[in-house]
């Protein structure tokens, strides 16, 4: 479901256009507010929607998510530490889902160095499916690496 920017809202502070990882939020020259220019290339990841600070940017839902005529609002409620979505139907039904905004605690994501050596007996299970013997076979494919006879080289 890509997103789109109610114009009402944006101040133009421009968040969403320094988070947006595939670039497609802007900032228009003359109205100063933000706008998706290819809500196709979207990646959805709703980083624009957790990072405006104005609850500006909303969410155009699927058919089958939300029929024609429905109206999707994405809150981000860093308070609460969750993301909030609100579906209002044609007919007034209101469905609302929230979601943590991370789903691990500030800091407590350890660093790779931190966590113990793996047991070798692992490398054998297919957890570890790129090794050989989970694939049952002798060895990794390589590329074939051809020498060059040393005349050929110099000519």
């Amino acid at each position: 479901m890509p997103t789109y920017t109610d114009m009402t809202r944006c101040d133009g502070c421009g968040e969403c256009v320094d988070i947006c990882p595939s670039d497609i939020m802007h900032i228009d020259p003359v109205y100063r507010r933000s706008y998706n220019i290819e809500p196709n290339f979207c990646w959805e990841c709703y980083s624009c929607v957790k990072a405006c600070p104005q609850n500006a940017i909303d969410v155009r839902g699927y058919a089958d998510f939300a029929p024609l005529g429905h109206k999707v609002r994405v809150l981000r409620e860093p308070e609460k530490g969750v993301i909030s979505w609100k579906i209002r139907y044609r007919d007034g039904r209101i469905k609302e889902f929230a979601f943590p905004i991370r789903t691990t605690p500030w800091g407590s994501i350890k660093a790779a160095g931190e966590y113990e050596k793996p047991d070798a007996a692992a490398f054998g299970t297919q957890m570890l499916a790129h090794e050989p013997t989970a694939l049952h076979i002798d060895a990794l494919p390589t590329l074939e690496q051809k020498t060059i006879p040393a005349k050929q080289a110099k000519a």
